[in-house]
């Protein structure tokens, strides 16, 4: 299935985040003006997509839906991410390892 759907996520002025869907590109291609295609990306779905002036991506988003990003809501989503603490698994030992940690 190929990606049929563009998400585009800004920033409201109350500075919640606003996700507009669109039925394809060409859609975005009323709002926004095309600079070129991607050609480089490692999801070859996306390869041939528009890149847009003032928008980032395209950016796989499951299946079938392409993401583009104002610059300001790329950078504050990839603070929150790389800051997120994971919650670290405890290792379970069996008795047979307990047993030759004690040897």
């Amino acid at each position: 299935m190929s990606k049929n759907t563009c998400r585009v996520v800004t920033r409201a002025s109350d500075g919640s985040l606003r996700i507009k869907d669109y039925p394809s590109p060409d859609a975005l291609l009323e709002l926004h003006t095309q600079v070129g295609i991607d050609d480089c990306s490692t999801d070859l779905g996306l390869r041939g997509m528009p890149v847009f002036r003032g928008l980032i991506g395209p950016i796989p988003e499951g299946k079938d839906v392409i993401r583009y990003e104002s610059p300001e809501v790329l950078e504050t989503l990839t603070k929150e991410w790389s800051t997120t603490k994971t919650k670290r698994r405890t290792r379970r030992h069996s008795r047979s390892d307990a047993s030759h940690a004690s040897s």
